[in-house]
C-alpha cells in the first residue's frame, strides 16, 4: 500500500495539529495503521497504532492523553489528532501500515511507510 502523509507545519506549544495519512491500494481496510517520529539525531519512535477495524488503540506513554489516532476505512484514511503540543514534539512524523497488533512499537514489523510530514512546535 501506499501512503501519503500531510498536515505537519509550525504550531506554538500549547497547539493543535491534525495529521493525515491517505492510502492508495486495496485492502486497507486490512492493515493496523501507526505513527512514529523521528527527531534529529534521534531514532524513530512508535508514536501511536490503530487496529484494522479500529477497536483497539495504542500509544506511546509521552503521547498519552494529548494524542488521538482515528481511521476512516471508507476513506482510506488514518489521522493523527495532536493537542497541547510540546517542543519536544518537534520532529518528522511517518504514517505505516502492517498486519496485526503485535510488537507494535517496532518499527521493522511494519511493511510500507509514508514519505513523511514535518511538525514544528516553538514554545
Amino acid at each position: 500500500v501506499q501512503l501519503q502523509a500531510s498536515g505537519g507545519g509550525p504550531v506554538q506549544a500549547g497547539g493543535s495539529l491534525r495529521l493525515s495519512c491517505i492510502a492508495s491500494g486495496r485492502f486497507f481496510s486490512s492493515y493496523a495503521m501507526g505513527w512514529f517520529r523521528q527527531a534529529p539525531g534521534k531514532e524513530r519512535e512508535f508514536v501511536a497504532l490503530i487496529s484494522w477495524s479500529g477497536g483497539s488503540t495504542y500509544y506511546a506513554d509521552s503521547v498519552k492523553g494529548r494524542f488521538t489516532i482515528s481511521r476512516d476505512n471508507a476513506k482510506n484514511t488514518v489521522y493523527l489528532q495532536m493537542n497541547s503540543l510540546k517542543s519536544e514534539d518537534t520532529a518528522v512524523y511517518y504514517c505505516a501500515a502492517r498486519y496485526g497488533t503485535t510488537n507494535v512499537e517496532s518499527p521493522d514489523d511494519y511493511l510500507d511507510w509514508g514519505q513523511g510530514t514535518q511538525v514544528t512546535v516553538s514554545s
